[in-house]
């Protein structure tokens, strides 16, 4: 599907970025774009895969200009380019606007106005019933790039989107973390060891991106379904796997956390389309008529309930190992074991 196309990943250096391109770097693709913002990643990616399909621009998506200088000649793009640390939103919530919005309508623009082919904009769970600065502006990123494929014809630019949970052991994730922790001998730190949160590789991350560029339509938000853990189980589960005795240290929720995440909410699930491992949740096409929102109603809504990590499928301990022992990440951290 890729054959002799140009891919466009913004935010191309981050976790998702490098995930993609090693996806798609061995197909017969005819160049991945990688736009950010980090000429330091950049660098390091130029020098570690050597290959002639990478191409480097230098930018940032809060830039009009340096987004259109990127575009030319592509026919999709993945927008993974993000504001992503809750502490640090909450904390620069306009700085979370500037990137996860703004930015995104200029990627948007660009796309349009260079004759993209296909955008999919990437979303996360915190963006439903979104309680905090990052979740906000991703709900309001939604909105953006729902908004504007209704503006444009499909058929010229496609534009939709994803919706997922954490990404196990991306850049500034808890299971680095908690590795950093054990391996040099230090509490585990759990902010609640009842809280849960979905659990999901970077692959299952890049398959539901393609999974939504083969089939969503304009305005779409697919979701994949995924299990979810609690934060103790997962503390103990790689507790065992590094055969460590690390003491657990209950620190308290913080900045603009919440106890459990949500995938799709309760409006959304009454109109989603259960498509087996996957939802989509259609676009509203309703028109500015204000009447149906005051006389037309929808039973539904008064029985379904939201699809969140605390009522999706919960993984015991032995489940979470077999999970973690997936993940490259945690193989190598496995082989290498140095505990000062």
């Amino acid at each position: 599907m890729f054959e002799n196309k140009t891919l466009l990943i913004t935010g191309g250096t981050g976790s998702f970025g490098n995930a993609v391109m090693n996806r798609f770097l061995d197909t017969d693709i005819k160049e991945i774009r990688i736009f950010s913002r980090d000429e330091k990643k950049q660098d390091d990616m130029r020098k570690l895969y050597k290959n002639h399909k990478l191409k480097f621009y230098l930018g940032d998506v809060r830039d009009l200009a340096s987004v259109k200088n990127a575009m030319h000649g592509v026919d999709y793009v993945f927008h993974a380019a993000a504001l992503k640390q809750v502490p640090s939103c909450e904390f620069f919530p306009l700085e979370a606007v500037k990137t996860n919005v703004l930015g995104t309508e200029n990627v948007l623009t660009a796309s349009i106005e260079s004759g993209v082919k296909k955008v999919i904009c990437l979303s996360t769970d915190k963006a439903a019933y979104p309680i905090n600065a990052m979740g906000i502006s991703k709900a309001m990123m939604e909105k953006v790039f729902v908004a504007k494929a209704k503006t444009v014809d499909p058929e010229k630019t496609l534009i939709c989107g994803t919706r997922y949970g954490n990404v196990m052991a991306s850049r500034g994730s808890v299971i680095p973390l908690f590795i950093e922790q054990i391996k040099n001998g230090y509490p585990i730190t759990i902010t609640d060891p009842n809280m849960t949160r979905f659990l999901m590789s970077l692959e299952e991350a890049v398959e539901l991106v393609v999974f939504a560029f083969q089939n969503a339509q304009a305005g779409d938000i697919m979701v994949q379904k995924s299990p979810a853990s609690t934060i103790g189980d997962l503390a103990i589960a790689l507790k065992e796997l590094f055969n460590a005795d690390n003491e657990i240290k209950i620190i308290g929720t913080r900045h603009g956390e919440k106890l459990y995440e949500t995938l799709l909410t309760r409006e959304e699930h009454v109109v989603a389309q259960d498509l087996g491992g996957f939802y989509r949740v259609p676009a509203d096409t309703r028109d500015l008529n204000y009447d149906k929102f005051f006389v037309e109603g929808d039973q539904k809504l008064s029985t379904e309930e939201e699809y969140n990590s605390h009522n999706t499928d919960r993984l015991i301990i032995e489940q979470i190992k077999e999970k973690l022992l997936e993940l490259e990440y945690v193989q190598n951290e496995l082989k290498g074991l140095v505990y000062s």
